[in-house]
Parts: structure tokens; C-alpha cells; sequence
């Protein structure tokens, strides 16, 4: 085996190397084998603060748009309308924020590097590997390890503690839904924020909301703020996860500069791999793949994760 500074070109292609690889070593127990029937979580205190104000803003957001602007309308189908395309984007947008925390990214096996489990892998001679020295695993080409999740990770792009997880191979959809659907449901309110303060102003502020006049500034005001931050950070950052599926680059591949030994998919073949399947509008669908799973709390030990 080579010191860590090396790594194995071709090993995500080795047969005993996929991605339901669940090697458990001596170390490890039981429950790594059976990770993918359970939710995957991050024990991380600044992620979960992260994730809770992120559903108590959109919750806010939806509290200001159907009780300030909407109920208070006398306009019926302006307010049906608007509020049933405003609560299905916060619903889409909150479904993809859980599937995106809750999803396991990508993680490599950790402990899987022994001695027993490099014979068996029947390497040819002059074929090298990668050990990570933090989490023992083998590590694939173009996986990194986290700091936070303490894993390595497939196709890394960064870690997100809006999302409370790294974003990677098997949750990539999920975020980009996640911004894609936080982003429109801002400018949805932004929009509607305009014309209630149209409305008010026309009507001198009488009868446009249940609330007094101070209330309704404050409350639109800081609606208009937050709509604001959630549409350029979510707007940017959609944008660059596009940019990097059609390019076939993770940001962490980026910001290093890595020149690619990988074969880099075509656009469409890019969206196709990250998306599942031919263009429709099931890639629009954080519901996709969804299923009830058993509830089992386990709390692995010395480990930031453990799963529901």
C-alpha cells in the first residue's frame, strides 16, 4: 500500500468496490451493514440550529403570506390561487430539505481497511489504493472526507449546514430541488409582498390585513428581507450545482483545481446521472424513491450519525 498522498485511479472500478459495498471489519458493528434501510442523520449542533431556522423561516414566510396577504383579501380566487401555489412550493421546498438531511450521501464503509479485507480484494500487482488515515476506509477516486460527518465521502460537494449534511452522490437531486424550490417560492412572496403594499397604500391602510398598520409594515418588511437573502443565496447556488452536474465537476474538485481521470459525462448524461432517467417531470419530484421505513433509533458511538 502507497502513504496516503496517493490514489487509486481505478478503484471505484473494482468489482468489490461499488456502491452497496457494506464490508463490516472486526471493529465495526452490525448495523453499518444495514445502513441503507435506515435514515441517515447528523449529529451536528450548529447543523440542526441551521435546519430548524430554515423551517422556522419558511413557516414564518407562510404564516405572513396566507394570514396577512391572503385571508384578508376580498378578492376569493386571487387568494385560492395564490395560496395554493405558495404552500405547494413550501411543501416541495421543505420535503426536499428532509430528503436532502436525511438522505446518506455517499458515505464509504469506515474501518474497511484491514489487512483480511485488502487480501480478499485480490489486488494485481503494481495496483494501488487509498487509505484515509481519519475514517480507515478505503476511499474511492473522487471521494473526500468530512470533517463534520466524519466519513468519506462519494463525490463530495461540499458540506451544507443548511441541510444539516454533506451533499454528495446519492443527495445531490435532493439540493438542487431544495434551492430550486426555495428560490420560486421567494420570488413568489416577494411578488405578493409588492402588490399587498400596493394595496395598502391605495387603501390608506385601512382593511388591507387583521393586523394594525405597524404590524403589517414589520411583518412585510422582514418578509421582504428574507425573501431577499433566500433568493440570492438559493438562486446562486442552484446555479452553480447546475453548473457543476453539466460539467461533471464537485465544487471541492473546483476550488482544488483537480485535473479529471475520470471519464467526464456529457450534460444531458450528467442531469440523467444525478436525476435518474430520461428528462420528465419526475425530476421534479422530491417524492421519488420515497419509502416508510421502520422506526429504530441507534445511536452508533464515537460517530456524528445515527439513523431512524
Amino acid at each position: 500500500m502507497q502513504p496516503s498522498g496517493h490514489r487509486l485511479r481505478d478503484i471505484e472500478h473494482h468489482p468489490l468496490l461499488t456502491d452497496n459495498d457494506n464490508y463490516d471489519s472486526a471493529s465495526s458493528s452490525s448495523s453499518e451493514a444495514d445502513m441503507v434501510d435506515r435514515v441517515w442523520f447528523i449529529r451536528d449542533g450548529c447543523g440542526m440550529v441551521c435546519a430548524v431556522m430554515t423551517w422556522l423561516l419558511v413557516i414564518y414566510a407562510d404564516f405572513v403570506v396566507t394570514f396577512v396577504m391572503l385571508l384578508p383579501s376580498k378578492d376569493f380566487w386571487y387568494s385560492v390561487v395564490n395560496g395554493v401555489i405558495f404552500n405547494c412550493l413550501a411543501v416541495l421546498a421543505l420535503s426536499s430539505h428532509l430528503r436532502t438531511m436525511l438522505t446518506d450521501p455517499g458515505a464509504v464503509p469506515k474501518g474497511n481497511a484491514t489487512k483480511e479485507y485488502m487480501e480478499s480484494l485480490q489486488l494485481k500487482p503494481g495496483e494501488v489504493i487509498y487509505k484515509c488515515p481519519k475514517c480507515c476506509c478505503i476511499k474511492p477516486e473522487r471521494a473526500h472526507h468530512c470533517s463534520i460527518c466524519k466519513r468519506c465521502i462519494r463525490k463530495m460537494d461540499h458540506h451544507c449546514p443548511w441541510v444539516n449534511n454533506c451533499v454528495g452522490e446519492k443527495n445531490q437531486r435532493f439540493f438542487v430541488l431544495f434551492t430550486m424550490y426555495i428560490a420560486l417560492s421567494s420570488v413568489h412572496a416577494l411578488i405578493l409582498c409588492g402588490l399587498q403594499f400596493i394595496s395598502c397604500v391605495r387603501g390608506q391602510w385601512t382593511e388591507c390585513s387583521d393586523f394594525s398598520p405597524p404590524i403589517t409594515v414589520i411583518l412585510l418588511v422582514f418578509l421582504c428581507l428574507e425573501g431577499l437573502l433566500f433568493f440570492t443565496f438559493t438562486a446562486v447556488m442552484f446555479g452553480t450545482q447546475i453548473h457543476s452536474i453539466c460539467n461533471d465537476e464537485t465544487e471541492i474538485e473546483r476550488l482544488k483545481s483537480e485535473k479529471p481521470t475520470w471519464e467526464r459525462r456529457l450534460r444531458w448524461e450528467g442531469m440523467k446521472s444525478v436525476f435518474g432517467g430520461p428528462p420528465s417531470l419526475l425530476w421534479m419530484n422530491p417524492f421519488v424513491g420515497f419509502r416508510f421505513r421502520r422506526l429504530q433509533m441507534r445511536a452508533r458511538k464515537g460517530s456524528p450519525e445515527f439513523s431512524v
